[in-house]
């Protein structure tokens, strides 16, 4: 099997070209949702009340994208009665919009945080405690922009090596975690921030959660091969 495929070759050429304008539709929603985490995290990290304002005044347009895609699919299968890989493709575009749009919701969510912080605060978190922020940030980034060329690409082996990366996550979540308990034993005037950098640590780890799903649709759309909750991906 190639590694990459592409959504042609279908009964109906219409439909092949429907399809594909879905293809491309939702990786304009995917562009824009990983620009707001990307833009979020750079809110964090600079102190930047300008970008996380930004974040949460673009949320509509995730929004609207979301709605016109949905839109979309559901006329392609009031108008058709699509079978084998056209139905798991519009099925896999479907799970993909709305994971896209929590992704966005996650994104929106971290900048109001960031918001908190440097809005209502009178001390600013130091750069110890913001350290897992930006190392988690890292990971989910890159692995949410692998997820979306995957998606770009169709590409099944990729997507399978990303699918058994998943732990490298939960390893960062889980020191990140420990970190933060040490720093307000050690001091309790850090709690406020902890709780705060704790949210957006559990935003991230929601991000890399979706970018998974993500591949898993590919997985299940080239294949037909439903891997979620699998024990090898558990």
């Amino acid at each position: 099997m190639s590694a990459h495929h592409q959504l042609e070759g279908h009964t109906y050429q219409r439909f092949d070209g429907e399809l594909n304008h879905l293809h491309l539709s939702l990786l304009e929603m995917g562009g824009l949702v990983t620009d707001q985490a990307s833009e979020a995290l750079d809110s964090i990290k600079h102190q930047d009340l300008v970008k996380a304002r930004k974040v949460c005044e673009r949320e509509h347009q995730v929004d609207v994208l979301e709605k016109e895609i949905d839109s979309r699919i559901t006329a392609i299968l009031a108008k058709r009665s699509p079978l084998a890989r056209d139905l798991r493709g519009l099925m896999a575009f479907s799970k993909a919009v709305t994971d896209l749009e929590r992704i966005g919701n996650e994104a929106v969510r971290m900048a109001s945080i960031s918001k908190i912080i440097y809005e209502n605060e009178v001390s600013n978190p130091s750069s110890y405690l913001l350290h897992d922020v930006h190392a988690m940030g890292k990971v989910v980034c890159n692995q949410l922009k692998e997820s979306l060329n995957i998606f770009d690409l169709l590409d099944f082996e990729r997507a399978e090596v990303l699918l058994n990366n998943r732990d490298e996550l939960d390893e960062e979540f889980e020191v990140g975690l420990r970190r933060l308990t040490t720093y307000v034993m050690e001091d309790s005037r850090n709690v406020g921030h902890v709780i705060n950098i704790v949210l957006v640590l559990k935003s991230l780890e929601r991000i890399g959660n979706l970018a998974h799903n993500l591949a898993e649709y590919i997985v299940y759309l080239v294949s037909g091969e439903d891997v979620r909750h699998s024990e090898s991906n558990a």
